[in-house]
């Protein structure tokens, strides 16, 4: 005997379904997508949850009434996956431009100790700041410091990939190559 559907799927828009019905059959798209969009298909053609679920060669029931009432609510972003467990994020945009805005500032040999940053003097420059962060590590420095396009040289400097300096009538310019993000995917 089966139970009762506490939050059964709603009718599908035609748009929606071309959507799934693409991904579906996608090569291109994360498999978690492939076999989420394939779930919904399933149970909008009438299956079972577990039908839908073992169509898609997953196992677990509930997931699919998860993914369902989640469905309801939000659309086509439910098939994105969420926060996949650990701390959550703590740093948004703001924090991670003032960790941009450090790196970009000249190290002060006498206030920094330093004149060159590595991630422990910039980590240690960020908490001491009166508008700094005080908890601040030094992974976290890095992941925004690659994210931003930045990488450890090895002349034991950090370098903006894609900016570099070029001597132009007497002058140093900064030029940027326009290809530099998708050289870096």
């Amino acid at each position: 005997m089966t139970r009762r559907r506490k939050d059964p799927l709603r009718s599908l828009t035609d748009e929606e379904r071309d959507v799934l019905e693409q991904i579906s059959r996608s090569y291109s798209e994360p498999a978690s997508h492939v076999a989420r969009s394939r779930i919904i298909l399933a149970v909008a053609d009438g299956k079972t949850y577990a039908q839908a679920a073992q169509a898609a060669g997953r196992k677990a029931r509930q997931a699919v009434s998860e993914l369902i009432s989640r469905f309801n609510q939000e659309g086509i972003v439910a098939l994105e996956p969420r926060h996949g467990g650990g701390p959550a994020t703590t740093y948004g945009a703001a924090e991670r431009e003032r960790i941009l805005a450090e790196m970009r500032r000249s190290p002060d040999p006498e206030q920094d100790g330093t004149k060159t940053w590595s991630l422990t003097t910039l980590q240690r420059a960020l908490r001491q700041a009166p508008d700094g962060l005080p908890k601040v590590s030094t992974h976290t420095i890095w992941l925004v410091l690659h994210e931003a396009g930045w990488r450890w040289q090895k002349d034991r400097t950090w370098c903006d990939t894609g900016t570099v300096k070029r001597k132009r009538k007497g002058e140093t310019v900064d030029v940027t190559d326009p290809d530099a993000t998708p050289k870096k995917t």
